[in-house]
């Protein structure tokens, strides 16, 4: 059975039922009112089959293109493969990663985004938006923290708790960075002066790696 057939089968039961229901509580006149209206909804109704099943017929006869041809012969037009769009794909993930999480330095992630900006890949309906307006206003919006700050040393002061604190590192483990940093000042670590001023450069990626897993594999000593 075809689905029209099905269909004008269901719409007819329905019909029936909803007659004879309102057959029991109507007068003549208006048992005759109401299947006029329901002749009139069955008709319509098998027009609009019909319409649906002409659309059906025509999609048919218009021979459509696989939509993977589409897709080959969109990348053609910017010269590419797919291995090449997949590696594009990735190589924006990652550097839409990079910028949300502010891994710097902000001018080598401009710099990046500006070479896939160059790459005629990012002419794609996949990635025009994204590579050439939404990461660039992220890059904007992204203000970088200073190279590195001042700090004056004051009474008690030591490098273990200058790094330790919340503005710098908020890792003890990290003092050696700020050693480094300020050999021109420190000829022993364990001794500084109140009124010095050190500079407190930023850790890199590599640096914050080893002083946290120092901080978490630490043990202090047992007490005796």
């Amino acid at each position: 059975m075809s689905i029209k057939s099905k269909l004008l089968g269901i719409v007819s039961l329905v019909l029936l039922f909803t007659a004879v229901n309102f057959a029991q509580k109507m007068t003549e006149e208006q048992w005759e009112s109401e299947m006029t209206t329901f002749k009139n909804k069955k008709a319509a109704l098998e027009s609009e089959i019909s319409a649906l099943k002409s659309d059906i017929d025509n999609l048919k006869a218009m021979n459509l293109q696989d939509p993977e041809e589409c897709i080959d012969e969109l990348y053609q037009i910017v010269g590419a493969t797919r291995n090449d769009v997949n590696n594009f794909r990735k190589a924006v993930n990652e550097l839409d990663g990079k910028i949300k999480r502010k891994e710097g330095p902000k001018t080598d992630r401009q710099t990046d985004l500006n070479a896939l900006k160059k790459n005629k890949i990012s002419a794609l309906p996949e990635f025009f938006t994204k590579v050439h307006n939404q990461m660039q206003k992220d890059l904007d919006n992204w203000v970088e923290a200073p190279s590195e700050i001042n700090y004056t040393v004051v009474k008690g002061d030591c490098l273990w708790n200058i790094a330790k604190k919340k503005e710098h590192y908020g890792n003890g483990f990290a003092w050696p960075v700020i050693y480094k940093a300020n050999r021109d000042q420190i000829k022993n670590p364990d001794l500084i002066y109140p009124k010095q001023v050190f500079k407190i450069p930023n850790l890199t990626e590599e640096e914050k790696t080893k002083y946290e897993k120092l901080r978490k594999n630490y043990k202090p000593a047992p007490v005796q």
